[in-house]
């Protein structure tokens, strides 16, 4: 793999990243004055979730910058590759980080169940949905890319990728579980599926760490 191809590959993603980054923000200044406005606990909620993606997708954005920078660089004589390995390294814990706290919220509702809003509940779950589905078609993920009959990774777009299906995922569960609980009433499916989207989003972390580790201190697989 030569350093032009990775370094295209690199500024393609950077640009995708930026775009993402930006409609974020936008979405939860929105969430956050709209439900200041309304006095919407879940619009503040999700607000200040998506403000947690945000960071996340933000490093992202900075270890592309810094490998953009130091790209010729005599101190990376092997590629600045692992800039951004790091950068996926650090956004993978923010994601498990994610699911714990999901996994935590559940079963503190399976234990102290709350009344649910499930008109405003379900708003703020398909706001989320559609501006992540919109960031998964700019992101158009294909994490592998062939040169020279060998496959180059960027893991540190994966990363981000990553938190982006992790929140839609959060969505279409939410969903799912707040349309159930509203016209059949079974109010506990929210907290269980919440439970079960936390382990899966844990799993993609754990996966990512994985990959990155073995990348950062020279593993052989």
């Amino acid at each position: 793999m030569t350093h032009e191809h990775e370094h295209e590959i690199t500024n393609a993603n950077e640009k995708k990243t930026l775009v993402v980054i930006i409609l974020t923000v936008i979405t939860m200044f929105a969430e956050i004055i709209y439900g200041y406005i309304t006095h919407s606990m879940a619009l503040l909620a999700d607000g200040y979730h998506m403000g947690t993606h945000a960071l996340a997708l933000g490093l992202t954005y900075a270890a592309y910058i810094l490998i953009r920078a130091f790209k010729d660089s005599p101190s990376f004589p092997n590629g600045t590759t692992k800039i951004g390995t790091l950068a996926a390294y650090t956004s993978s814990l923010f994601l498990g980080i994610t699911g714990v706290w999901i996994i935590y919220e559940a079963v503190q509702r399976v234990i102290s169940p709350i009344n649910i809003k499930f008109d405003e509940a379900i708003l703020v779950a398909v706001i989320g949905l559609v501006v992540n589905v919109v960031c998964i078609l700019v992101m158009n993920f294909d994490s592998k890319h062939d040169h020279d009959g060998e496959k180059d990774e960027d893991y540190n777009f994966m990363a981000a990728y990553y938190h982006i299906m992790a929140d839609a995922l959060t969505s279409i569960l939410a969903i799912a579980a707040l349309l159930i609980g509203k016209y059949f009433g079974v109010i506990y499916l929210d907290a269980f599926i919440g439970i079960l989207g936390g382990f899966l989003i844990l799993r993609w972390a754990v996966q990512l760490v994985k990959k990155t580790v073995i990348i950062l201190i020279d593993m052989k697989k």
